[in-house]
C-alpha cells in the first residue's frame, strides 16, 4: 500500500469532498498541507489572503454560493483568533464551513507554548458559542474520517462552522491512510400528518404570511416554494439578508423582514393571522429585537419549518413545529392541493403593492441634492447582469440596496446576495472577491468607508488571483449606524464616530485596482459602465453627505426628533 505525509492526505480527503477552493493565510505550522496544496494545484487552489479574517470571510462566502462547506485555512493563536470573526458569521448566518487550524507540535502541548491556545475553550460548541463542532486531529491515519465527520456535521441539521485543529508534527507523519467518499447533506423530510395538519390550518386562515429565508436553499428549493405560493396564492417576504430566497419581481413578493421593513409590511405581520416561517430561526434582526414577533407564544398562529430540531420551540413555540430541510419542505409543500377559492387575495395583493409603494423614493429634498441614492440604485438595477452577486458588510450603507435594488433569485439559477446577518463589518469586500474568484460572475459591493477599510487590503488577494469586483463605496466620514443611534439617544453629542479617511481613490489604485470619485449623480452611471467594461476591479467612491443617513430621513431629522422628545 502507497504511503504518503499527513499533510498531503488532507488535501486528498478534501478534493473528494468536492473542495476546489481554500481560503487562507500561510503558517508554519501547516507547511506540510501547504505542500500538499502545491502537489494537487491542478485539482484545488488556495488563494492567498492577506488577514485571516477576510480569508474567513472569503470561506464563508464561497460556502453560501456553493451549499458546500467553505475551507478557510489558518495558522495557530493568532492566526486562528483573527478568523474568529468569520466562524461567529458562519454560526449565526447557520453557514457551513470548514476552519483548518495548524497547531503546536504535540510534545509542546500545555506548556505555553508559542502562539499555543485552547480552541474547544475558544471556540466552544455550544448554542451560544461560534462552532457547531471543535476537533483535534493527534493521529494522521484518522485524517478521513475527522474530514468526512467535518463536513458531514458543517452541512446536516442546521448548518454551521466546524473547527479542525492540527498538530505540526501529525501533519509531517506518514500514512497510509485514503480519502473517504464525499459526504452528502442528509434530507429531513416533513411527516405526512404534519402536512395535513399545515393544510388545515391554511384553511382556516384569512391573512396567512409566508416568510422564507435561512441557508440550505437550492434552485430546486427554490422554485419549488414558487409553486407552493402560486397554487395558494401566498404573500411571500424574506427574512433579514436573505432576499434572495423569493424572486423580487414576483407578484406574491411582499418585501423584507428585517432591519428598516417596510412600515405597512410590519404592520401586516402583526395584521396576519397564520404565519409560515419556511427556513429562518426567527433571530432578533427578521422579528423587530423580538417586538414585531413577540416571545414565547404569538397571538398569531405560527408553522416554523427549520432543518434543526434544536431550533423548533427554542425561542418560539409554533403552533406546528416541522423539522425539515428546504428542499424537502418546499417539494412537500408544493403538492399541497388548494381549493380554488382562497379567502386572501386581495390580502396578497395589497402585500405585494405595498412591496412597491417602498420602492418609491421619498419626495425631492427630502436629502442634499447632489446625491441621490435610489437613482443610484436604479442604475445598479439597470445595468447589473441578473446573475451580478451584490454583496455588502455592515452599516446603513447597506440600507439602499437592501430597500430599492430587486433580486431575481434562486428561482432564476442564481444565489445573489451575499450578506452577513450577523452583523459583521468588513464581510463585502471579501465576499465579493470570493465571489468572483470561485465563480467568474460580477460580484458588485456596496460598502461604507468605515466597513471597507476593515478588509480593504483583501483588494491584493483580488488582483493576485484575477478576481474582479466593483465597490461603491459611500464615503460620509463616520460610522455612520453608530453616530445615527447616538443622535437618537444622546442628540448632539457624538463621541467615536467621526472617521478621518484616506485617499480611497490613490489606495484602491495601490492596490492594483481603478479608482474613481463621484460627487454627483451624473457622474455615477458613466462609472459603473467603465467598470463593467474594464478588466480589472474598480472602486467607486461616492461622496455623501452625512445627511444622508437612512433611506427615510436626514440626520438632522433624528437628532430634532430626539431634542423634542427630551423636551419638558
Amino acid at each position: 500500500m502507497s504511503t504518503q505525509i499527513a499533510g498531503h492526505l488532507l488535501v486528498d480527503c478534501l478534493i473528494a469532498q468536492g473542495v476546489t477552493h481554500c481560503f487562507g493565510v500561510p503558517g508554519e505550522s501547516y507547511l506540510a498541507v501547504l505542500d500538499g496544496l502545491h502537489a494537487r494545484r491542478d485539482r484545488i487552489r488556495f488563494v492567498t489572503c492577506r488577514q485571516e479574517g477576510g480569508a474567513g470571510f472569503m470561506a464563508e462566502a464561497h460556502a453560501k454560493l456553493t451549499g458546500r462547506p467553505g475551507v478557510c485555512m489558518v495558522t495557530r493563536g493568532p492566526g486562528a483568533t483573527n478568523a474568529s470573526i468569520a466562524v461567529h458569521t458562519a454560526f449565526q448566518d447557520s453557514t457551513p464551513m470548514v476552519l483548518l487550524v495548524g497547531d503546536v507540535a504535540s510534545d509542546c502541548r500545555d506548556r505555553e507554548a508559542f502562539q499555543e491556545m485552547d480552541y474547544e475553550s475558544f471556540f466552544g460548541p455550544s448554542t451560544k458559542g461560534m462552532a457547531k463542532r471543535v476537533e483535534r486531529i493527534d493521529d494522521a491515519s484518522r485524517i478521513p474520517e475527522y474530514i468526512a465527520r467535518a463536513f458531514a456535521t458543517a452541512m446536516n441539521g442546521r448548518p454551521g462552522p466546524v473547527v479542525l485543529v492540527l498538530p505540526e508534527d501529525m501533519l509531517m507523519s506518514i500514512t497510509e491512510a485514503v480519502p473517504l467518499a464525499r459526504v452528502e447533506p442528509v434530507q429531513a423530510w416533513s411527516d405526512p400528518g404534519s402536512l395535513r395538519t399545515l393544510r388545515t390550518l391554511l384553511l382556516a386562515a384569512r391573512r396567512p404570511l409566508v416568510i422564507a429565508g435561512g441557508s440550505g436553499w437550492t434552485v430546486q428549493a427554490a422554485q419549488a416554494l414558487e409553486r407552493f405560493a402560486e397554487n395558494w396564492c401566498l404573500p411571500v417576504g424574506n427574512a433579514f439578508r436573505f432576499q434572495d430566497t423569493f424572486d423580487n419581481h414576483h407578484r406574491l413578493y411582499a418585501g423584507d423582514v428585517g432591519i428598516g421593513i417596510n412600515p405597512k409590511l410590519a404592520e401586516r405581520v402583526r395584521q396576519s393571522d397564520l404565519l409560515l416561517v419556511i427556513g429562518p430561526r426567527l433571530g432578533e434582526m427578521t422579528t423587530g429585537s423580538y417586538t414585531l414577533l413577540k416571545p414565547p407564544k404569538l397571538s398569531q398562529k405560527l408553522i416554523h419549518i427549520h432543518a434543526g430540531a434544536e431550533e423548533l420551540n427554542r425561542v418560539y413555540q409554533a403552533d406546528l413545529a416541522i423539522n425539515a430541510t428546504m428542499n424537502a419542505a418546499a417539494r412537500s409543500l408544493e403538492v399541497l392541493t388548494a381549493p380554488k377559492d382562497l379567502p386572501w387575495e386581495e390580502w396578497t395583493r395589497q402585500a405585494n403593492a405595498d412591496y412597491l409603494a417602498n420602492l418609491q423614493p421619498p419626495p425631492a429634498g427630502t436629502w442634499p441634492a447632489e446625491i441621490d441614492m435610489p437613482a443610484i440604485v436604479a442604475l445598479l438595477q439597470k445595468h447589473l447582469p441578473d446573475d451580478a452577486v451584490l454583496t455588502n458588510g455592515a452599516g446603513n450603507f447597506a440600507s439602499w440596496t437592501h430597500r430599492f435594488f430587486k433580486h431575481h433569485g434562486l428561482a432564476k439559477g442564481h444565489k445573489t446576495q451575499l450578506a452577513p446577518t450577523v452583523g459583521a463589518m468588513g464581510y463585502g469586500v471579501p465576499a465579493g472577491i470570493a465571489a468572483s474568484i470561485a465563480t467568474g460572475r460580477l460580484a458588485l459591493t456596496m460598502a461604507g468607508d468605515g466597513d471597507f477599510l476593515m478588509n480593504g487590503q483583501e483588494l491584493a488577494t483580488a488582483v493576485q488571483h484575477g478576481g474582479k469586483s466593483i465597490i461603491v463605496l459611500l464615503n460620509n466620514g463616520m460610522f455612520g449606524t453608530i453616530r445615527m443611534h447616538q443622535e437618537r439617544e444622546f442628540p448632539g453629542h457624538s463621541s467615536g464616530s467621526h472617521l478621518h479617511n484616506p485617499d480611497f481613490v490613490g489606495l484602491a489604485r495601490a492596490y492594483g485596482y481603478a479608482g474613481v470619485r463621484i460627487e454627483r449623480t451624473a457622474e455615477f452611471e458613466p462609472a459603473l459602465l467603465a467598470a463593467l467594461e474594464r478588466s480589472e476591479g474598480t472602486l467607486i467612491e461616492v461622496m455623501l453627505s452625512p445627511e444622508v443617513i437612512t433611506t427615510r430621513g436626514t440626520l438632522s431629522a433624528i437628532t430634532a426628533q430626539a431634542l423634542k422628545s427630551r423636551s419638558p
